[in-house]
């Protein structure tokens, strides 16, 4: 009696190294691919000239006033990068209970993307629409007697989607995780004529401990009361985020996330799988600071971590990432190319 041979070959006929061997021929067997058009760059912006301010929890990562940040954006253009992602570090002094300097069509954001915009047209800018970087207790809501209000805070993110579009944002991206968010500043932006403009959900946030250096990097981690697990989701829960993801591209959403990045990639897997939708993933600040200490210690390879952890991000099946290691992984990528 024969044995039937297996459709996808045995050993030794069949011998899986043989297309390992070279670089060419890795290259061309390789499965998925990252290139610059993959990542978008997030920047932290600050008030001043020609001035940067050093993230300890972040090393190489800093806050870049105005003339900075245009700097950043001519580099991002440069490198092939098709977005940045701005969040500012504001002065204390602005910070109130409400958080109403977000809606200040002159401030730090609107400003950065005005410039951005006036240098860089073709550039593609994303605002994070949440109150947490204008909040004196560091929540991306409104907050009553230790409760985040759900729909008073609706009313405030549309405001101030409507604020950054009008100065210029291409992608207006909520990350505040309240519920109906999302077709809310969809009719706000709508009805305000700014139909193009796109919204980027943060469909499916966790409450992470991976956010820290991300606080400390905008000010809020000092601030901060209590935690933010009755609106970001639980880590323990992955049918919930497909139910979130359903709820926003139903509402509108034009691209869906899933954050952070490399402890869910189950979840960007399953989101794409399921809803076939632009797909973005964020590696976050704490994913960034573990491979830099890292690497700083030797313990890893900087440059080839670097690259790896982005290649799962595409294998996962997510369209683009928001990482710190944006310029760097683009330089990597031309100089392999």
């Amino acid at each position: 009696m024969t044995t039937k041979p297996s459709p996808l070959g045995s050993f030794p006929r069949t011998r899986l190294r043989r297309n390992r061997r070279t670089p060419w021929l890795r290259a061309l067997v390789a499965e998925h691919r990252l290139a610059p058009s993959d990542l978008i760059a997030p920047l932290f912006v600050i008030e001043g000239k020609n001035a940067t301010e050093d993230i300890a929890s972040m090393p190489g990562v800093q806050r870049l006033s105005l003339d900075r940040t245009v700097q950043a954006a001519a580099e991002a253009v440069r490198l092939s990068i098709p977005a940045v992602a701005l969040f500012p570090r504001i002065d204390d002094k602005l910070k109130g209970d409400d958080g109403t300097e977000a809606l200040n069509d002159n401030n730090l954001v609107c400003r950065a993307v005005r410039a951005i915009k006036a240098s860089q047209p073709g550039l593609g800018v994303i605002c994070d629409v949440a109150l947490d970087p204008y909040t004196r207790h560091g929540h991306d809501g409104l907050l009553r007697d230790g409760v985040i209000l759900n729909d008073e805070t609706i009313g405030m993110l549309c405001k101030q989607a409507v604020v950054q579009a009008q100065a210029g944002c291409d992608i207006i991206a909520p990350s505040d995780m309240m519920d109906g968010r999302v077709g809310a500043v969809r009719d706000a932006l709508d009805r305000a004529g700014f139909t193009d403009v796109a919204i980027l959900s943060y469909a499916a946030k966790y409450a992470s401990a991976f956010y820290g250096p991300f606080r400390d990097a905008v000010g809020s981690k000092a601030l901060l009361t209590g935690d933010k697990k009755t609106y970001q989701m639980d880590p323990a829960n992955s049918d919930e985020a497909i139910r979130e993801v359903a709820l926003d591209v139903a509402e509108g959403a034009d691209m869906v996330m899933v954050k952070p990045g490399l402890p869910y990639l189950d979840i960007v897997r399953r989101v794409k799988e399921t809803f076939a939708v632009p797909t973005f993933a964020y590696q976050v600040s704490g994913e960034y600071a573990m491979i830099v200490a890292a690497a700083e210690r030797g313990w890893i390879e900087r440059e080839r971590a670097i690259l790896e952890s982005l290649m799962a991000f595409k294998r996962s099946g997510a369209d683009a990432v928001l990482t710190y290691f944006a310029f760097e992984a683009a330089r990597l990528l031309g100089r392999n190319s």
